[in-house]
C-alpha cells in the first residue's frame, strides 16, 4: 500500500489539508482494497489551523518511509517554516520520496531548495511573489499543476485535487483515477489551465502618467479596428522603432502583443456578460476571422471561447 504523508504546518489552509486526505483515503483498487495509507504529520502535536486547532497523530518522523509527502498551503506563505521542517523535507527528497505541494505550499518547497532549477506553479495571485523571491525557479502561473517527476506543484486550492488525481493515475492507472474523480464529482482532466481563472481588467493595465498612456487609451477605444504597427506609431507621433522601444520599456511587451491581449480580455468580458455568438464577439474585438479569434483566445487563456463561456458565462 502506498503511504502518503500530509504535512500540517501552523496556519495550514483547511481546504488544502483536507483535499489530499479525503481524495487518497477514498481511492480504491479494482478489488476494493484501499490504495493509500494516510499519515497526517506535524512538527508539534497540535496545529493552529486559524479558525480551529487540530491534533496530528504523527510527528516529522512520519515523513520517513512515506512514498509521497504533500505540503498544503498556509496563510503565512512568505514565512519560512522551522529549520526542522525544512530538514525533514530535504531528507525525504534525498531518500527519493515524491514530494508535492498544494497552492502556496510551493513556497515551502522553494524555501527547502527543492525547486531550484525547476519549473513550478502556485496560486496565480502568489506567483509574482514566488518568482521575485526565488529567481532560481521557473514560475508558470498559467497551469494547474507541474510534474517534474519527483517534485510536483499545484496552483490554487481546487488545482490540488487535479494534482491528486494526476498522482493516482501515475500510481495505479487511469481506471482507478477515474473512479476517484467520480467520487469527487470532478473531471479526471479539466480543460485549460490557471490562465482562465486569472482576474484582469478588461484590458491590460496602463502605466499611469507615462508617455504611452494616451496611446493605450486610444488603442482601448479602437480594439475593433484593424490597426497596424505603422498606424499606431503615427498616432503616437513616433517612428515604429521608437514605439517598439517605448512599449517594451513601459509595458514589457510589443504594441501588437498588447493589442492582442487587450482584445482577448474584452472578449472574455463579452463572453461572460452577453449571449453574442463567438463569431460576433471575435469581430467586435477586432479579429479578422472566427478562426483567428479562437486560436488567439486559446493561446492566451488555455481554453476555447465556448469552454470559457460554459465556465464563466
Amino acid at each position: 500500500m502506498h503511504t502518503v504523508a500530509v504535512l500540517a504546518l501552523d496556519q495550514v489552509l483547511p481546504f488544502d489539508l483536507a483535499t489530499p486526505i479525503d481524495t487518497f483515503s477514498r481511492t480504491r483498487l479494482p478489488d476494493g482494497r484501499p490504495a493509500y495509507r494516510i499519515r497526517v504529520c506535524a512538527e508539534r502535536p497540535e496545529v493552529d489551523a486559524g479558525t480551529f486547532a487540530l491534533r496530528a497523530p504523527y510527528g516529522l518522523e512520519g515523513l520517513r518511509g512515506a512514498d509521497t509527502v504533500i505540503v498544503p498551503g498556509t496563510a503565512v506563505a512568505d514565512q519560512p517554516p522551522s529549520p526542522a521542517v525544512l530538514a525533514a523535507l530535504r531528507a525525504a527528497a534525498a531518500e527519493g520520496t515524491r514530494i508535492a505541494s498544494i497552492c502556496v505550499g510551493t513556497f515551502v518547497l522553494a524555501q527547502a531548495g527543492l525547486l531550484d532549477g525547476l519549473r513550478a506553479t502556485t496560486h496565480w495571485i502568489a506567483a509574482p511573489h514566488l518568482a521575485a523571491a526565488h529567481p532560481e525557479i521557473e514560475v508558470d502561473a498559467n497551469v494547474l499543476y507541474v510534474d517534474n517527476g519527483q517534485v510536483l506543484t499545484s496552483a490554487g486550492a481546487a488545482a490540488g485535487l487535479d494534482l491528486c488525481l494526476h498522482m493516482i493515475r501515475r500510481d495505479y492507472g487511469s481506471a482507478v483515477a477515474a473512479d476517484a474523480a467520480r467520487l469527487a464529482v470532478m473531471p479526471l482532466e479539466r480543460e485549460g489551465g490557471q490562465a482562465q481563472f486569472i482576474v484582469h481588467d478588461h484590458t491590460p493595465a496602463a502605466p499611469r502618467g507615462s508617455a504611452l498612456e494616451p496611446v493605450l487609451d486610444w488603442l482601448r477605444a479602437n480594439l475593433a479596428s484593424d490597426l497596424t504597427l505603422a498606424e499606431i506609431a503615427a498616432y503616437a507621433g513616433m517612428s515604429t522603432r521608437t514605439l517598439m522601444r517605448r512599449f517594451r520599456e513601459q509595458t514589457g511587451t510589443t504594441p501588437l502583443q498588447w493589442l492582442h491581449r487587450a482584445r482577448v480580455r474584452q472578449a472574455q468580458h463579452l463572453l461572460e456578460t452577453t449571449d453574442h455568438s463567438v463569431e460576433r464577439i471575435g469581430g467586435q474585438v477586432g479579429f479578422g476571422s472566427a478562426t483567428a479569434f479562437r486560436d488567439r483566445f486559446k493561446r492566451t487563456t488555455g481554453v476555447s471561447p465556448q469552454a470559457y463561456r460554459r465556465t464563466f458565462g
